[in-house]
């Protein structure tokens, strides 16, 4: 049980430590917590297309209904944002996904939505990590029953209507990666009049021998088929299809920094609303949300947080520099299946390139990149206390004006840049990030910042 934890975003891990045993021991803590909370609905149990994800989620089926529970699972592997949305939508106790995200497919991974669809806080992952126990079963005339049922068709008819646009005439080149947005994403773009072209949108429980991750990197036919006029525009999900990346003809793969602040603008056209972003997402929302009478509220990194900062601020869209963003009114998680059918209304009514070169050009460039510095995990606290009595006067040349300790250390510099450094929820790393007004500058910022970093580890 001392291997179970839940990080930025549910509990991952390899298969060899990510065992059925221990899934059962996840499902009975679970059961514990509903339970002591009086929540005695359904619960939603979701898998995505890793080869281990269905045995799994039947298992915590299994330990769900020895403890009374009835259980929705899927007839097929689904996005968590749909698992997420009908748990919302059918007024269910919560649910369990079994995924692993953009991981690669020897890990898989488990993720608790409590009943609001969001991400799970700390309070409540806390509660349920107390809980850890070997399952432990009610008499079975107590025990709840399991119904196995399509989820898709009723998110698709509710996401159709976050976008009022035509999109015939529009060719969407839609990459699933082989994950569980194919027959999702592509069927609501294709819904709203889109003409789709398919990329990987086979199941294959090996990602294709790459993980399932949306980065510039990892989209070279998505890229050549959007450059090679095959398509208008590109999209592509995560392995569970809560994260979006985006290619256009111009820029080809598009930073998510700029992607978000283009889309923000484009929402503001019809909409008003604060924006949310974390503590490592650009400045550029900022600027865009001040343009129209608007704030940007930064929190920590992790879903988690934008969700509660969305909802207290009743903001019109969060988002995150890796890609994940949800939208006031839907859903307060990040829903990259939503957001494919928004980008290509945006893309509709005008062309994203021109956006944001736009957006650009009214509030400036922004370049961002970041490194990761190895540090083992029971070492990431000591080496930020010593950062805390190391921070320097200046970096690469510019003055620190300013320290922000919303997650990690934030130094922001007389010039407009800043340096972060926090620690990874997920790897034994701790992450460095720049950003400034052009790639010489990003560079300079981030060499002294990983030089800092290291000499502490």
């Amino acid at each position: 049980m001392d291997e179970i934890a839940f990080g930025t975003d549910g509990w991952r891990a390899t298969l060899d430590t990510f065992t059925d045993g221990r899934v059962r021991v996840v499902g009975q803590a679970v059961a514990d917590y509903l339970r002591a909370a009086g929540r005695d609905a359904p619960v939603a149990v979701g898998y995505d297309a890793r080869e281990t994800s269905r045995g799994f989620a039947e298992s915590l089926c299994d330990v769900l209904t020895a403890n009374g529970f009835d259980c929705i699972l899927p007839e097929r592997d689904t996005p968590t944002p749909v698992v997420a949305w009908t748990v919302r939508e059918r007024g269910l106790a919560g649910a369990l996904m079994v995924t692993a995200s953009h991981n690669p497919p020897e890990y898989n991974g488990v993720k608790f939505l409590p009943e609001t669809g969001a991400p799970a806080l700390p309070a409540v992952t806390g509660r349920v990590e107390a809980n850890l126990r070997e399952p432990e079963a009610l008499p079975e005339a107590e025990h709840g029953t399991v119904t196995e049922t399509d989820l898709v068709g009723d998110y698709l008819d509710h996401a159709l209507g976050l976008a009022d646009a035509d999109l015939s005439g529009l060719t969407v080149a839609y990459d699933a990666m082989h994950g569980s947005g194919r027959g999702v994403t592509d069927r609501l773009l294709e819904r709203a009049g889109a003409e789709v072209v398919r990329l990987r949108c086979d199941r294959d429980p090996t990602f294709g021998g790459t993980p399932p991750e949306p980065t510039g990197t990892r989209l070279g036919d998505l890229v050549r088929a959007v450059e090679t006029g095959e398509a208008d525009l590109g999209i592509a999900n995560d392995g569970d299809a809560d994260r979006i990346g985006v290619v256009t003809p111009g820029r080809g793969y598009l930073d998510p920094n700029r992607y978000f602040a283009a889309l923000y603008d484009y929402l503001l056209e019809s909409h008003e609303g604060d924006a949310v972003r974390t503590v490592s997402t650009t400045f550029l929302i900022d600027r865009v949300a001040e343009a129209h009478g608007h704030t940007a509220h930064e929190t920590a990194v992790g879903f988690k947080w934008v969700a509660e900062a969305m909802l207290e601020h009743d903001a019109l869209l969060g988002g995150e520099e890796s890609g994940g963003f949800g939208l006031r009114g839907h859903l307060p998680n990040k829903d990259g299946v939503a957001f494919a059918l928004l980008t290509a209304a945006a893309e509709a009514a005008e062309p994203f390139d021109e956006r944001v070169r736009r957006v650009l050009d009214e509030h400036g460039e922004v370049v961002q990149d970041r490194v990761s510095v190895d540090c083992p995990d029971d070492r990431k606290e000591a080496v930020l206390d010593a950062l805390e009595g190391e921070i320097p006067d200046s970096v690469a040349g510019a003055s620190v004006e300013r320290v922000a300790t919303v997650d990690g250390f934030k130094l922001l510099l007389a010039d407009g840049s800043w340096l972060l450094v926090r620690p990874s929820g997920t790897e034994p790393k701790l992450r460095v990030y720049a950003e400034s007004s052009s790639t010489r500058r990003v560079k300079a910022v981030l060499a002294e910042g990983e030089a800092l970093v290291k000499s502490l580890v």
